[in-house]
């Protein structure tokens, strides 16, 4: 006896393989401009906090100060914390994203160049990872803008 043909029912068709694929697609690009937020989010997050930590003393302090913070006015650290709080704030709000995003990136280009390149060429070698994926994420923003959820979108709509 053959097997009987199964036939999905007309509410939920059937998508199998190939026929998949973009319907998988579709939902991934509608969710784009949300996720978009929440990489925004997370990394002026990330980014204000450096700053934040430098600054004032707090979340474990500057990097090799055990705790401390930078000298204020000092070149450069001094004002790559304060462009770190003031961006990272921004990036986070999506309050000026594109903007603050160039600052962001261009700082941190100028802090793997100037700190990391001269100890060895690779970033894993020079311990310049995170200069590098903060430099390349703050790019992201300035190409993909702030995502749906943002005050540049909110304010943008009025008017």
């Amino acid at each position: 006896m053959p097997p009987t043909p199964t036939t999905a029912s007309p509410s939920a068709p059937a998508r199998t393989g190939a026929a998949a694929a973009p319907a998988l697609t579709e939902r991934l690009d509608a969710a784009r401009p949300y996720v978009l937020s929440a990489f925004r989010v997370v990394i002026g997050l990330l980014f204000a906090c450096h700053g934040i930590a430098s600054l004032f003393g707090v979340l474990g302090g500057a990097a090799g100060t055990h705790g401390g913070t930078v000298p204020a006015g000092t070149w450069p650290n001094w004002y790559a914390a304060v462009i770190q709080v003031v961006a990272g704030l921004l990036v986070l709000l999506g309050a000026g994203t594109r903007s603050a995003a160039l600052i962001a990136s261009g700082s941190m280009a100028y802090a793997y160049f100037d700190v990391h390149q001269s100890v060895a060429l690779w970033p894993i070698q020079n311990g310049g990872e995170l200069p590098v994926v903060f430099c390349w994420g703050f790019l992201l923003l300035v190409f993909t803008g702030p995502g749906a959820l943002s005050l540049d979108r909110l304010f943008s709509h009025r008017g």
